[in-house]
């Protein structure tokens, strides 16, 4: 009985230890299969926001090179529009477009058909790179009829400018090609050329080659008919299609093929699965806005889930070994410790690819100080800290024709995005800087290459600038950024009255403002951004402008100015964590031998009742050089004539157009410049106004030169880059 009593009890136990092995083996298994379900899930999201994040870094890459070619073109077009009437000055439009645009291989102004009759029926001068020399050629002939070529034809058809499909330009070295162009109308509103920029995607190659986001995956981009621009296999390169790939795929993956290449030419985005050659495959794909272009990443499954099968073969070998199941438990944690470690290693990086980026980043920016160590009339250093490995703020600086162009700015938000916004608009700002010496052009100019593809809606605060280093005059814009402090040279300090304005990048048509004073020598502008008055300490009070005016000194350098405000930043902050990034630029003023010159702009729509601005304008000169009431009253009439006379016959009508008056105050002469962009018109070619003859004899028009000559001492007339100048002096007496 006893006996029976064990015996029951030791199978009772038995029965229990089995269960217990059972319900064991169950829980390992089904831990097992949620893990492996829940790996493949995380494993396929990090999958695609590594390939989808890398295809939005490379879109605005390309994007950047698009729209400095765009930019390129477009800023050329009014230039193209006014010289179609005369055929031999359009040799050398396309010269000077390849010559200022390094990213651009050739240009060309092709005609419309018989548009010329001293041209012919094919005109189209063309201009293009040949080693270090730019050569020129005419490219309608007889063996290339333009007219018949995709870059021409559907040029037309875009009024807002097409990118031809990529081709091999076996005049240039054999190399990979695409054209953009754009239809240019005359003065009349007639459509009489196309103006084209042709790029060599040799950049688009290096740039993709650069990109791998596993050790076994590569990148492919095909253009708007489906051929193959770029992949790894060179024979491929515009021979196939994505169309005739599936001819080669698993007869059961065939439509799969065809759903890939409808969703590319469509201009999609997303991901597919796909199988070629018996092994399955993801693609990853988005396209280029603008060029019909689509960007793709092929990942092999085996790439992204060789871990997780390894898992899958580990889980039935531990289904068939339940016997070891504390064995296979203990093995399985000291496996998920290894993940930790590459999940660890993995952070670390990430962690150092940030820093690379960082690098990267600031490598962009000017950071040798002094920058000009030769130059004894200006003293500047600046600093940047990002809150993040990469941040938004920005500055920049150059000299041209004895000027200095800066910029500082902050890209709302943080972090990557916004470090990809900074990097755009620094590269817009070199790009614009280079031509225009209106800071209100400049900021015009980038505000509209920026808002017309603001997709994220994020925007950049701006304060631009223009320094006369001989002479000291400021000329600047602010869009929506902190007003910087003047430090005096008697050591007061006060911040600069600036227009807010809007920001850039936020709503394209903005009307900027321009401001400007004169710098006395010994006289500093300290700029900076929100990352420095805002900056908080633990307790959440703010630096303020109050404590940054009070660090200000004149007898400080510029070097030494920043590195004290740092420093008070820095004490006041303590050990709370920095909340957005940190930007100074310090530019001190030193020409104690600056030329007794005072300027003055004005900048005018082509709007008649924008005329009233002129006269305060004038009587702003006539205070600065103590001019009396008449002369400025016959200055004020001579000024009114001549600009109303740009403003009503310089742009074709319904045409949006400026006129920048300039006033250089000298000792003994007054000189007044008007610059405008209309159609070529030399005034002071008209006959002369016959003022014997009665009012019914004389013929209408002349008197306006007439008495603007009369007013002044010299008037002359010339026509540069595309520009009509007419300079009005007037000596003092």
């Amino acid at each position: 009985m006893a006996k029976k009593i064990k015996d029951s009890f030791n199978h009772f136990a038995a029965l229990q230890g089995l269960m217990i092995i059972i319900v064991a083996i169950l829980t390992l298994e089904g831990t097992a299969i949620l893990q492996y379900v829940f790996s493949q899930r995380v494993i396929r999201e990090e999958a695609e926001r590594r390939a989808q994040g890398q295809l939005e870094a490379t879109e605005l890459r390309i994007n950047s090179v698009i729209d400095q070619v765009e930019t390129a073109v477009r800023n050329n077009m009014w230039s193209a529009a006014v010289q179609v009437t005369r055929p031999d000055s359009l040799w050398n439009l396309t010269r000077g477009i390849v010559k200022d645009n390094p990213i651009i291989y050739g240009s060309a102004v092709a005609l419309v058909e018989n548009y010329s009759r001293k041209a012919g029926r094919l005109y189209a001068p063309y201009a293009h790179r040949s080693g270090e020399e730019i050569v020129s050629s005419q490219l309608g002939t007889q063996e290339y009829n333009y007219l018949e070529q995709e870059w021409f034809v559907k040029a037309l058809e875009n009024p807002g400018g097409y990118w031809s499909e990529p081709y091999y330009d076996e005049g240039g070295g054999n190399m990979l090609m695409t054209t953009y162009s754009i239809p240019v109308k005359d003065h009349a509103g007639r459509v009489a050329a196309v103006l084209t920029a042709d790029v060599s995607l040799e950049w688009l190659s290096s740039l993709l080659e650069g990109v791998q986001v596993y050790p076994n995956s590569f990148n492919m981009v095909v253009s708007r008919t489906g051929k193959i621009m770029v992949c790894p296999v060179e024979t491929l390169i515009m021979r196939r299609s994505v169309h005739e790939m599936a001819a080669q795929a698993d007869d059961s993956d065939t439509a799969t093929f065809n759903s890939i290449n409808r969703a590319m030419l469509s201009q999609e985005s997303g991901t597919i699965p796909f199988k070629y050659k018996g092994k399955v495959n993801y693609l990853y794909f988005n396209a280029v806005d603008r060029t019909g272009w689509s960007m793709s990443i092929v990942i092999p499954h085996d790439e992204i889930y060789g871990s997780v099968q390894k898992v899958g073969r580990w889980v039935a070998l531990l289904q068939a070994l339940g016997i070891l199941m504390l064995i296979l438990i203990l093995w399985a944690t000291l496996r998920n410790q290894k993940k930790m470690q590459e999940i660890s290693a993995n952070k670390s990086r990430m962690e150092n690819e940030l820093q690379v980026a960082r690098s990267i980043q600031m490598a962009m920016l000017p950071k040798i100080f002094p920058p000009y160590p030769e130059r004894k009339d200006i003293d500047m250093f600046a600093t940047i800290v990002p809150a993040k490995e990469v941040g938004g703020d920005l500055y920049d600086f150059f000299i041209r024709d004895e000027k200095m162009f800066f910029c500082i700015g902050d890209v709302s938000g943080k972090g990557i995005p916004a470090s990809l916004v900074m990097a755009v608009t620094r590269s817009l700002f070199r790009t614009v800087a280079a031509h225009e010496k209106s800071p209100q052009r400049i900021v015009t100019a980038m505000n509209e290459s920026m808002a017309a593809t603001n997709e994220t809606e994020m925007f950049v605060t701006l304060f631009c600038g223009v320094l006369d280093l001989t002479t000291g005059h400021l000329r600047f814009c602010n869009a929506g950024h902190n007003a910087p402090y003047l430090v005096y040279p008697d050591g007061t300090s006060a911040p600069l009255n600036v227009n807010p304005n809007l920001p850039v990048a936020v709503m394209d048509g903005m009307l900027f403002t321009e401001q400007e004073m004169d710098l006395p020598s010994g006289t500093g502008l300290f700029m900076f951004t929100d990352g420095l008055n805002e900056a908080e300490n633990e307790d959440h009070d703010q630096f303020g402008n109050e404590r940054l005016q009070a660090q200000l000194s004149s007898s400080l350098s510029a070097t030494e100015q920043i590195q004290v405000m740092t420093r008070s930043v820095d004490e006041f902050v303590d050990n709370a964590p920095q909340s957005d990034d940190l930007t100074i630029l310090y530019i001190k003023y030193m020409n104690e031998n600056a030329m007794d010159i005072t300027e003055r702009h004005l900048i005018l729509h082509n709007d008649i009742q924008q005329i009233p601005q002129l006269a305060e304008f004038v009587e702003n000169v006539a205070d600065i050089a103590h001019l009396d009431v008449g002369l400025t009253m016959s200055l004020n009439l001579a000024l009114e004539e001549a600009v109303s006379n740009v403003i009503m016959y310089a742009y074709p009508k319904g045409a949006d157009g400026l006129v920048d008056i300039e006033a250089i105050i000298r000792k003994e002469v007054l000189e007044f410049v008007i610059t405008d962009s209309g159609t070529p018109f030399d005034p002071t070619a008209a006959p002369e106004a016959d003022v014997s003859l009665s009012v019914e004899d004389r013929p209408i028009g002349g008197l306006g030169i007439f008495l603007v000559k009369n007013i002044m001492d010299t008037v002359n007339y010339e026509r540069t880059d595309g520009k009509n100048i007419l300079k009005m002096t007037k000596k003092l007496v």
